[in-house]
């Protein structure tokens, strides 16, 4: 089984889908957030949004982490822009991506209702859509709509993951 990536702007699901996606694949999870520096936590507990510099330690530290799993893991990631993905696929071969799509009404609604038990504070959900670059027509991306029920969002993604090789794009 290959590694995968769940991405999205803040408050699609990448945690909830990717807990599920290891659990019934016996993978390794691996939580993005947590390999966030102070510095970068910092940043975004005071709702400054995270610059192209800020990601690039946290990047290298999550593509060596998926890497150390020879058998797969699962990975949460924003990954919003494509030189993102395109690095830690430079890190990980045939390194897929869930990306889990949302509108900004919902993400935003998710994130604050969440506030106080996460570090992401509502204020930067806009930053992250004028962030994203859709990975929409890249090789080994499905997506996903994050406000599907948690049970078919995993599901749909196992199924893909489980796909012959051929099959990999969606």
């Amino acid at each position: 089984m290959n590694s995968v990536v769940v991405m999205g702007v803040a408050g699609c699901g990448k945690s909830s889908v990717a807990q599920k996606i290891a659990q019934t694949l016996g993978l390794a999870l691996i939580e993005g957030d947590e390999f966030h520096s102070e510095h970068n936590q910092k940043k975004m507990r005071q709702g400054l949004p995270l610059t192209d510099a800020d990601r690039a330690d946290w990047l290298t530290n999550l593509g060596l982490a998926l890497a150390q799993h020879q058998g797969g893991a699962v990975l949460t990631c924003s990954a919003l822009k494509r030189a993102y993905r395109d690095y830690l696929r430079s890190l990980v071969p045939d390194l897929r991506f869930v990306f889990l799509e949302i509108d900004p009404v919902t993400a935003r609604r998710r994130v604050t209702a969440r506030a106080g038990e996460h570090l992401f504070p509502p204020s930067l959900v806009e930053s992250q859509f004028a962030t994203l670059e859709s990975p929409v027509g890249e090789s080994g991306v499905l997506r996903l709509d994050a406000t599907l029920p948690l049970t078919t969002v995993s599901e749909s993604a196992v199924q893909w993951l489980r796909a012959e090789p051929e099959q990999k794009t969606a």
